[in-house]
């Protein structure tokens, strides 16, 4: 699978940072912005809407090609599509799946 440049859109990646604060509680930051491209759809199709639900207006599939995002270690961090850099992620990645030339991204809204 390829994907030219005018079907993909920029976004920028963002790693997320857990940091235990006293009293028991966390503190998520969001760290080292990076601009990658990927396609960006609305989530759809039967298995998707039994999987989310309600929620599926504010799901996002997308596809990637390149090595920014792994499986097993980018799922919750967060990606501005429609925000900033500057300001905190309006979406994060929820699952990963590898394929052998993209990898696919499902992103949920914070």
């Amino acid at each position: 699978m390829r994907l030219t440049k005018k079907d993909t859109q920029e976004v920028i990646l963002k790693k997320r940072q857990v940091t235990i604060v006293p009293k028991g509680g966390e503190k998520i930051e969001y760290i080292e912005p990076k601009p990658i491209r990927m396609t960006i759809q609305p989530a759809e199709g039967l298995v998707m809407a039994q999987i989310y639900g309600n929620k599926l207006s504010t799901v996002k599939a997308c596809k990637y090609i390149g090595t920014d995002i792994i499986e097993g270690q980018n799922e919750l961090d967060g990606v501005c599509v429609y925000v900033s850099e500057d300001e905190k992620p309006d979406f994060y990645i929820s699952s990963i799946k590898t394929y052998s030339q993209h990898t696919n991204v499902v992103l949920e809204r914070l």
